[in-house]
């Protein structure tokens, strides 16, 4: 559906939940909240302007590619994106710029995150939703200890996920990167965190230090703040939960009627 407000930026739906908006005169026009995060932990992922090599597990209208091409030239993006469908329209309606360096394939997540080289990726996004649910396959301890093999040292994995109170499918994804990183943070603006609305939650994860202050400055001055949950905080939220395997796992839980609506 087209912006009426912007000339040439859309909102992309699917099975009705808003998932993707893409301005195609500014890519750093950032929409969603959610986004608006993730491109924060993005810009803090290593020095300003320098390339990386990501690897975008879902893609949408590549909105998050788009912004990291214009802010760091030179970076090499893989984007793994299920819905050939959806692929093929992006590419037709909402193409990417030229000489953009960013590569999209219709495939499976998991399965292309498993045949990927070891240490192949600085940053690993992970933004899968089928419909308004993280399929199972994505949600496994199993997953997360592939995601770390796939990052170079001091890379960062950082993932999109949708939860609320009692927090049982955020509390296990928890649980699952904590078996395979050393430092874990969540990204989630203060009514999500307290539990009294179903909304987004960014996971942070990597084997050094996160940059956590940097982010959080980032996330308090947005329209809608976020607040940056680690160390002590994150512990409370995680103690008592286990990790979930393969055999196990199940998708995200199904959004209240209305947490994502257009409004």
């Amino acid at each position: 559906m087209p912006d009426v407000d912007r000339e040439r930026a859309w909102l992309l739906t699917v099975d009705g939940a808003p998932q993707s908006y893409v301005d195609l005169d500014d890519p750093l026009h950032l929409e969603f909240e959610y986004v608006q995060r993730l491109a924060h932990v993005l810009d803090c992922a290593a020095e300003p302007g320098s390339a990386l090599d990501v690897l975008h597990l879902g893609g949408g209208a590549m909105t998050l590619p788009r912004y990291a091409a214009a802010t760091r030239a030179g970076s090499r993006q893989t984007v793994v994106e299920f819905d050939e469908g959806l692929v093929e329209l992006v590419a037709e309606y909402l193409p990417l710029p030229e000489g953009a360096g960013i590569a999209v394939h219709a495939a499976d997540a998991r399965a292309w995150l498993a045949a990927a080289p070891a240490r192949s990726a600085d940053v690993v996004v992970a933004d899968v939703f089928g419909g308004s649910r993280v399929p199972a396959q994505l949600t496994s301890v199993e997953y997360a200890r592939e995601a770390a093999r796939v990052l170079r040292p001091g890379g960062l994995y950082v993932a999109n996920l949708a939860d609320g109170a009692p927090f049982d499918f955020l509390r296990a994804q928890l649980a699952n990167f904590a078996e395979a990183f050393a430092e874990l943070a969540l990204i989630a603006e203060p009514a999500v965190l307290r539990g009294r609305r179903f909304g987004n939650a960014v996971l942070l994860a990597s084997d050094r230090e996160l940059p956590v202050a940097p982010v959080a400055r980032l996330c308090a001055g947005d329209a809608f703040p976020a607040r940056v949950e680690f160390g002590g905080g994150l512990a409370r939220l995680l103690r008592g939960a286990v990790p979930v395997s393969d055999a196990d796992a199940v998708a995200s839980p199904e959004p209240p009627e209305g947490a994502f609506s257009l409004g």
